[in-house]
């Protein structure tokens, strides 16, 4: 009965194609028309439905068992290259009147107004960006509290991800940062571990998407404090995947050395509705993927298990 059970409800999950990933608002998922339905994702992070199943839930997520350069990973010496924030041409425009703020069930993701990165001769243009909770790359070891992944699309269809971790302001900063806006100063402070101003304005209306499906509008966005932060630090570069179902290769990961700040009762705010939404790290690109080599493991230990009983 259970066999029979889970065959169908695989069977079902597969009958449509994996939605609301990192590639949402790319030519691999593109967005319903303007004000239309909000999609949610038929994929998760915990039993059935999540990360060690994904494969099976639809045939075109096979990258996520098989591929060999899957994203998120550790970033440690050795599996990346460096390059400069001041080599990297990168604008967001400013979203006065707010932006569309969504919540597809596997993430929230903020719809953006134009913006463009531009590196090693190639130019993409932002179409969303949106957070995981904890972060999904490692850094160096390490998880953060969370990571926004700014999504690019290039006119040939290539896809760039800029991953930035974020972390939780001390509660010193974040009163400074407080009274620092309530005399009507704007200050950065990102560095010194003061709240991210972008992040707190998104965040301070996410209780109000807290059912998947739903949408609110922001208080109007200024992306400046963000993109300054990023062009006066580093970027991490390698060649990965999409975290999120169809896992498909090629992206071009830029996983940021600067860090972001929310209070620490803006993170509960959006832990609250976010959840849990981190696939596990995965294998050293190019190399065997772990669900390959765990299902050789696997059979292994079945074999070896069947010989003990004949013996």
């Amino acid at each position: 009965m259970y066999g029979s059970t889970l065959k169908a409800l695989l069977l079902a999950a597969s009958a449509t194609r994996a939605l609301a990933s990192c590639a949402h608002g790319t030519f691999l998922q593109p967005r319903a028309e303007e004000g239309g339905e909000v999609k949610v994702g038929n994929f998760g992070y915990i039993g059935r439905i999540g990360p060690l199943n994904w494969a099976a839930l639809d045939s075109a997520n096979t990258a996520c068992a098989t591929g060999t350069r899957q994203s998120p990973i550790d970033m440690v010496d050795g599996v990346f290259e460096i390059l400069q924030g001041s080599d990297v041409e990168l604008t967001v425009n400013d979203m006065p009147d707010g932006a569309e703020f969504e919540n597809l069930g596997t993430t929230v993701e903020v719809v953006t107004q134009g913006g463009t990165l531009t590196a090693n001769g190639k130019t993409f243009e932002l179409q969303q960006f949106h957070f995981h909770l904890p972060s999904e790359h490692l850094d160096n070891g390490t998880s953060q509290a969370m990571e926004m992944h700014m999504v690019f699309q290039s006119a040939q269809q290539e896809i760039a991800v800029i991953g930035v971790y974020i972390n939780i302001a001390d509660q010193a900063a974040a009163a400074a940062a407080k009274r620092s806006r309530i005399m009507g100063r704007q200050d950065a402070g990102a560095s010194s571990g003061a709240p991210t101003t972008l992040l707190e304005t998104v965040f301070s209306v996410v209780d109000q998407i807290a059912t998947p499906g739903t949408r609110v509008k922001t208080p109007p966005l200024v992306m400046s404090e963000v993109v300054d932060i990023l062009k006066a630090n580093a970027f991490q570069i390698y060649s990965g995947s999409l975290t999120t179902p169809p896992c498909s290769e090629g992206v071009n990961w830029h996983v940021s050395t600067a860090r972001l700040f929310v209070s620490p009762q803006t993170f509960t705010k959006a832990r609250d509705v976010i959840g849990f939404n981190s696939r596990f790290p995965q294998n050293t690109p190019g190399q065997p993927n772990i669900l390959m080599i765990s299902a050789l493991g696997s059979a292994a230990a079945a074999v070896q298990a069947a010989v003990n009983q004949v013996a």
